[in-house]
């Protein structure tokens, strides 16, 4: 009698325990994840509707957009497997790249771009996932609110978490020359980012009928922006959108998973192409769009707006064509980037062989 009383209690705690955590789940997640990037969305819908975000054009409230179907409900979303016809919980799924790439577009085409050219990232080419790199509080949270992924704190994978500083047999020489003159006024992605991944034009009536990118921007891998991010050079990427009869483009400091071991040469970034143009007073044309053929820019481009040369597309019969829109785009600087100053500018005008 007493073990089936044992028996009967232990089992109507497990029934209370599974109906307050599907409670819990269906109320809005109250359990310290709710408050994570993953579950909230709070960085895009941030620069969305804030800080000079595209809601100023498309007055559409970030609820409405499709982009809420990519957001972490529950646990289920990158755990959850089915087996026999029964579901359980594995961490396995939660760490394959297929897990992260069915919300992470740009870095799922990213990689499939790498991949095609036989230039993979140097990290997923040793197999290396990117749970390797982001922590699981990168990933859960860690309770705080934050409104962006650039918030301190909110993400904390960084390449010197593993290439650690020293001069014995370091993983991060700080004795080689480029790592010596760029200490301190440079980050990594600078040099190791081989290209930035950018899905330009997109094409924001269409999107909001379709609820999704495909066919509706044009994915470009061609270039690196260099940005000014708390004081220092790093890669960017871009992002272009049309609506209606208005243009926006967002400037953002961006890390595209395609490292190389080996940091770009100096002349690839030191009085290039763009820099030339830039200090002959002319635009650099970024994008251009001759006999229906889309042609971006290839290499390292400074992030100066006012020295870039845009191209915006419409689309017509499913070809691209010339924007109508005449006036001039909104500018954004996300994710607190900024244009890189008169002090970094300077330095890639240098010819090298110059003294600094």
């Amino acid at each position: 009698m007493k073990k089936e009383l044992c028996l009967m209690v232990l089992i109507l705690i497990g029934i209370f325990f599974a109906f307050s955590l599907t409670f819990a789940m269906d109320e809005g997640c109250p359990s310290f994840f709710g408050k994570s990037l993953h579950h909230t969305g709070e960085g895009m819908r941030y620069w969305y509707e804030e800080q000079n975000g595209f809601a100023k054009i498309s007055g559409i409230p970030y609820q409405q957009l499709g982009c809420k179907k990519c957001h972490i409900k529950s646990c289920d979303k990158c755990h959850a497997v089915e087996k026999e016809g029964k579901m359980s919980f594995s961490v396995e799924k939660a760490k394959s790249l297929e897990n992260c790439f069915s919300c992470h577009k740009r870095a799922a085409l990213a990689y499939k771009l790498d991949k095609s050219t036989g230039h993979p990232d140097i990290h997923l080419a040793a197999g290396m996932k990117c749970i390797d790199c982001h922590s699981a509080q990168d990933v859960h949270g860690d309770g705080t609110f934050y409104q962006s992924m650039r918030d301190d704190g909110a993400v904390n994978a960084d390449c010197l978490n593993c290439h650690e500083k020293g001069e014995k047999a370091p993983i991060f020489n700080v004795t080689l020359k480029p790592h010596k003159v760029h200490h301190g006024k440079l980050d990594c992605a600078a040099c190791h980012v081989s290209a930035t991944m950018a899905c330009y034009n997109c094409h924001f009536s269409r999107f909001l009928k379709t609820k999704t990118k495909k066919g509706n921007s044009i994915p470009m891998k061609s270039w690196l922006f260099l940005i000014n991010y708390q004081g220092k050079v790093t890669s960017a990427s871009v992002m272009t959108l049309v609506y209606k009869d208005k243009k926006f483009i967002a400037y953002v400091p961006y890390l595209t998973h395609s490292i190389m071991s080996k940091g770009r040469k100096c002349n690839d970034c030191h009085n290039n192409k763009a820099i030339q143009l830039i200090k002959a007073g002319e635009k650099v044309p970024v994008v251009t769009f001759k006999d229906g053929k889309i042609i971006p820019w290839e290499g390292v481009i400074p992030t100066v707006p006012q020295h870039l040369n845009w191209i915006f597309l419409d689309k017509e019969n499913e070809k691209w064509v010339p924007f109508k829109g005449k006036e001039e785009p909104t500018v954004q600087f996300a994710a607190y980037g900024e244009p890189l100053t008169q002090k970094q500018l300077k330095k890639l005008f240098m010819k090298m062989g110059t003294k600094k």
